[in-house]
């Protein structure tokens, strides 16, 4: 008896969107590591940095990062903002 054979079952739609929703959310952390890092080094590296300039920067990668995250102020306020001030406080010699 000959029956045909099916196609491999591709995979269904609400799998493909959970995919492409874990590659989106892994593309935007990504890309916040790297914004994170930059902000980093350049209040740790640029010897003509203000402490006014190197708190604007902190101030600017926050709202960044709450734009791409709007959920996750805490997860940033554990993370992120104590790396930035003890960065600041030691790099302008603060406290």
């Amino acid at each position: 008896m000959n029956l045909p054979q099916r196609a491999p079952k591709e995979t269904t739609f609400p799998q493909q969107e959970a995919v492409r929703e874990r590659e989106e959310e892994s593309k935007k952390i990504r890309r916040l590591q790297v914004m994170m890092s930059m902000v980093m080094s350049v209040i740790g590296q640029d010897p003509s940095l203000t402490v006014e300039e190197a708190s604007e920067l902190a101030a600017g990668a926050k709202r960044a990062a709450l734009a791409m995250f709007p959920d996750k102020e805490l997860a940033y306020d554990l993370l992120y903002k104590p790396r930035l001030q003890r960065l600041i406080r030691e790099r302008f010699r603060l406290q």
